[in-house]
């Protein structure tokens, strides 16, 4: 509940002072993914928002927000600094990975506490963090980058196949393919270069050594150059070529936390980070952990939700209290089991229907649909992304990995998802 002190100015003019320190969060996202993301830091912090356009579903989490075009480093800076001039910010924070360097840069034009621009930077570019982590001993993939289809053959042959392709600054494994064999490698480029954006950090491709095992992330939390390592989140992938992230589970208790804590803070220290919250990508290759990259950010999927279902932490109210200098309560109340399911069709078309026809169980914590009838689902091998392939997703929880698995199987079981296939 906010401590609120009503002062009344006009008959028809009212503000609400607070006793509780403001936050800026630049680009929340959607609801259905980042809706407990904005709610959990409103628990504790009045917020306000920089938004692309007028709030709808954050109404009720926010006291105030400027519109901006956010694709614009300048005008994310300009609409920061009205809220600034409206509000004794106590801290600026972003989950959305493309605002992060702005947001940054906002943060420390503001004088509050944020990584450095460069460190933020590094975390964008995976070609300059490939860089750090082999300067710093972190265990790696080879990677090579390139500017054109000739340099990104020979560096595959210098590489060797099977290699993965991908675009040096992006996120959701959009534009991310392995390559086999060295005809597939020219339409892969070619996505890859597609998908670059052009205000990227870096607009060029990436050639690197495919890591043969299983894919997980690391989510951690760094206060002062400290790291907390919280959670290990275990990787459902789609089979190759495309890494479409299917389903993830968490568990209070994995016992991967006790492998991979080592690798997770040397990859931190490498880049430089000394504050926030990261969402690190690794593959165990022979049992041993191996970095694909760092998120200086909140990871997506609901993974942060899956977190607080197994170990009662709160990250984003961690990310919140990092973001205006707090020392965060990574206390853990709770040991149980969670896990999200990602609803595909099965090949590309026109949703006819998508339905649920299973019982709701208490553990049943979630389900989404995004999508209705008469919409067009694309899958990734027909040129779709995470954006354009999703009907939604379910949520649920148990007391061990096994259970929860089991119950993942069930509420799929019940789900329909009806496409008239394109021709």
């Amino acid at each position: 509940m906010r401590a609120l002190l009503l002062i009344l100015l006009t008959d028809t003019e009212t503000t609400f002072l607070s006793d509780r320190p403001v936050v800026l969060v630049v680009a929340p996202g959607d609801a259905n993914y980042r809706g407990y993301c904005l709610e959990q830091v409103a628990d504790t912090y009045d917020v306000v928002l920089l938004t692309a356009a007028e709030p709808s579903w954050e109404k009720p989490h926010i006291i105030d927000h400027s519109v901006a075009d956010l694709d614009d480093p300048a005008a994310l800076l300009a609409g920061g600094r009205a809220l600034a001039a409206r509000h004794d910010l106590a801290g600026v924070m972003t989950w959305d990975e493309w605002c992060l360097v702005p947001t940054t840069r906002l943060a420390r034009a503001l004088g509050l506490p944020a990584n450095s621009v460069e460190v933020t930077r590094a975390c964008r570019n995976k070609a300059t963090a490939r860089t750090l982590f082999a300067r710093h001993g972190v265990p790696s993939a080879v990677s090579l980058s390139v500017r054109s289809l000739p340099e990104a053959q020979a560096a595959a042959t210098q590489i060797g196949y099977p290699v993965v392709l991908k675009p040096a600054a992006h996120a959701g494994a959009m534009g991310v393919q392995r390559v086999d064999t060295p005809d597939q490698l020219a339409a892969a480029h070619h996505v890859a270069q597609l998908t670059a954006e052009p205000a990227a950090e870096n607009k060029q491709v990436l050639v690197e050594e495919f890591l043969d095992g299983p894919e997980i992330s690391v989510e951690c939390v760094t206060y002062r150059g400290t790291t907390t390592v919280v959670a290990v989140n275990r990787k459902t992938i789609s089979p190759p070529p495309h890494f479409e992230q299917l389903a993830h589970r968490v568990d209070a208790a994995d016992p991967l936390l006790g492998i991979v804590t080592l690798a997770a803070r040397a990859a931190i220290r490498a880049l430089g980070i000394t504050t926030g919250v990261s969402h690190i990508e690794m593959r165990l290759v022979d049992g041993r952990p191996r970095l694909i990259e760092v998120n200086g950010r909140l990871a997506g999927d609901m993974i942060g939700h899956l977190v607080r279902l197994t170990t009662g932490i709160d990250l984003p109210r961690a990310a919140a209290d990092l973001a205006c200098g707090q020392a965060p309560d990574l206390t853990a109340s709770r040991v149980g089991a969670a896990a999200i399911g990602m609803i595909y069709p099965h090949t590309s078309g026109t949703l006819t229907h998508l339905g649920y026809t299973g019982p709701r169980p208490p553990w049943l914590d979630r389900l989404c649909f995004q999508r209705r009838p008469g919409d067009r689902l694309v899958l990734p091998q027909d040129g779709g992304t995470l954006f354009t392939a999703r009907a939604g997703f379910y949520i649920v929880t148990g007391s061990t990995p096994a259970q929860v698995n089991e119950r993942l199987s069930a509420v799929a079981d019940e789900i329909t998802v009806a496409v008239k296939a394109d021709r």
